[in-house]
């Protein structure tokens, strides 16, 4: 048995049991990662795939309790590699997060700009995209780290560390009538089209719960992923914006933004990994960056700890904090720069 066999069982499993996607992912050919799996099965003395001709059309029953556990030992031989590479190469590496545009484009730039200066020999690497596929990636060990809001949490393979809360503001043309109500409330709101973000984007979860919650529909006439566009048809008249707060910046004089957190509860943007990823000195400190309000000893802990319980007893001693206090932080690191 090969690891080289088991990356590519592991790459026909993710996409699907398409081996040409495999393996143009794994830069080889089609008819290599066919060759490798049946040389596996026959030393295994048993059928992995279900088959109609050459095509893969099921995992077999024998299959699932092999892949039980390929993902460990791939990511156990990745974990040998990332140790090694410390000691040999402790200036040289790369970090490679997953998360929205929301986040990319509004929080973590100057974090990897401190990152950077502190680390300017190790690669950066941000994808961006839904928060599914994103912890997919991650509960994969595809990436280092996820940044992403509330979907984080339905994955178990992955030991999570929250970041701040944020909630939503209301963004609208100075003259909208929203900007004459006082304490708007949820009927006040829906009386309106709203323009907000794509299902399982950004908190939007929350936003229809809470609607629901209040027994009422509201009229989604847009939805986007990303703060921006909203904007710009919020511009145009089309209705009237929920937007992250931290899609809120000052070149934005032409919009009204209404405080809106007396309507929607917090939401949590938290970082998260696979719960037996190799975690190095620098990404370490990466996760300090993330969520400074914890000591590095107590994230330490986090990530080394067993069990669900014991990460939920060293974090609630930690209050998290507001968006609005992690943007303090952030404008210290650009003052810093």
């Amino acid at each position: 048995m090969k690891l080289q066999q088991l990356r590519f069982l592991d790459a026909v499993v993710r996409n699907n049991l398409n081996v040409s996607s495999a393996a143009e992912e794994l830069y080889t050919s089609q008819p290599g990662v066919s060759h490798q799996i049946k040389l596996l099965e026959d030393e295994l003395d048993i059928q992995i795939f279900e088959r109609s001709g050459k095509k893969l059309t099921a995992i077999s029953p024998a299959g699932y309790a092999i892949l039980e556990h390929i993902a460990d030992l791939l990511n156990s031989a990745k974990n040998i590699k990332q140790a090694a590479r410390e000691f040999s190469k402790s200036n040289r590496g790369s970090l490679t997060i997953a998360t929205t545009h929301t986040q990319a484009q509004f929080i973590l730039p100057p974090i990897l700009q401190q990152f950077s200066r502190k680390y300017p020999h190790i690669e950066l690497r941000v994808h961006q995209g839904n928060p599914k596929s994103m912890c997919r990636l991650a509960a994969n060990n595809q990436v280092d780290f996820v940044l992403a809001s509330e979907v984080i949490d339905e994955r178990g393979e992955l030991v999570t560390i929250p970041a701040y809360r944020w909630n939503r503001l209301i963004v609208v043309p100075p003259d909208h009538q929203l900007t004459r109500v006082k304490n708007i409330s949820l009927p006040d709101l829906a009386d309106f089209p709203i323009l907000t973000y794509m299902l399982g984007l950004t908190g939007r979860s929350q936003l229809d719960k809470t609607f629901q919650k209040a027994n009422l529909e509201p009229r989604v006439a847009f939805t986007a992923t990303d703060s921006d566009v909203i904007k710009t048809y919020v511009r145009l008249g089309m209705g009237a914006g929920i937007v992250a707060e931290m899609a809120c910046r000052e070149e934005d004089s032409d919009l009204a933004y209404i405080d809106a957190s007396h309507l929607f509860p917090d939401s949590v943007i938290k970082i998260g990994f696979r719960h037996s990823r190799y975690i190095s000195a620098y990404q370490f400190d990466f996760l300090h960056m993330v969520a400074p309000y914890l000591e590095m000893e107590t994230i330490e802990q986090v990530v080394r700890s067993r069990t669900a319980e014991e990460r939920e007893l060293l974090l609630q001693q930690a209050e998290v904090p507001s968006f609005r206090d992690m943007r303090k932080s952030l404008n210290e690191l650009k003052v810093a720069g």
